[in-house]
């Protein structure tokens, strides 16, 4: 049986560039690898302009993604909301008048966490999520879903480069942490200044650079034979210890 395209998914020239014309939010664009000329270059050309990543892959790919529809060679996936600026989280940080509270996914390939990383940075008092170009699940309709809506009220930025992301933003006074093994104990850790959050892919966590980049690199405890926890997990742990830092809330007993 022939699958049905997915509800997010733009297929074929006119299509695509109508989308892109309108201003639609775009996710990323598909085209066939080896065919950009003609028609294809123009609408690429449009989506460089328009900041909207594109990856090549093989017409297999083309054609699941699109039921089977002519797609002639491209098409695009359609975000469920337009990515904000990075001033837009510095921003809703100020009219709160707290200090700057990020979440900075580094590959996060699963829409699913992706989605759940968002919802729990909204509910925690999260400014804003940041996410990379490339190598990272976008804003796709999968994500809005798992997000349970939390993408309408936080600001998710796409940036071209994490570490370089993480420069900037050390300059500005944030202080970077990474959820990693072999560091801090999250309970010791002072996150109640200016903080972004980093935390890795679920096969293989941070990078390299972006781990030098850190200030502190903080973990969570691991009693079982499973070494890591999924990400948006992680992720939820520790946002909501900031949380409790930030609000001043002493835990029973201790701190």
């Amino acid at each position: 049986m022939e699958k049905e395209r997915e509800n997010d998914v733009i297929a074929g020239r006119n299509a695509v560039a109508e989308a892109l014309r309108a201003g639609r939010p775009i996710d990323r664009i598909y085209v066939r690898r080896g065919d950009r000329t003609g028609s294809v270059h123009a609408i690429l050309r449009m989506a460089k302009e328009a900041g909207v990543a594109v990856k090549d892959v093989d017409a297999r790919k083309l054609d699941a993604m699109c039921g089977g529809e002519n797609h002639q060679g491209i098409a695009a996936v359609a975000a469920v909301h337009a990515f904000s600026e990075t001033e837009d989280i510095f921003a809703l940080a100020e009219s709160r008048g707290e200090p700057p509270f990020l979440i900075v996914c580094d590959e996060i390939a699963d829409p699913h966490n992706l989605g759940a990383i968002i919802r729990t940075a909204e509910c925690a008092g999260a400014h804003g999520v940041v996410i990379p170009k490339r190598r990272s699940v976008g804003l796709t309709a999968a994500v809005g879903r798992a997000s349970a809506g939390a993408v309408e009220y936080l600001p998710v930025v796409r940036v071209p480069n994490i570490a370089s992301f993480l420069d900037e933003i050390k300059a500005r006074g944030v202080w970077v942490y990474t959820a990693d093994m072999d560091g801090t104990d999250w309970c010791q850790t002072d996150f109640s200044g200016p903080a972004a959050l980093v935390v890795g892919s679920e096969g293989f966590g941070v990078s390299r650079l972006v781990k030098e980049k850190s200030d502190f690199i903080v973990s969570l405890p691991m009693k079982g034979r499973i070494n890591s926890l999924n990400a948006s997990v992680a992720c939820g742990i520790l946002c909501y210890e900031i949380a409790r830092q930030r609000a001043g809330i002493r835990a029973k007993g201790g701190m």
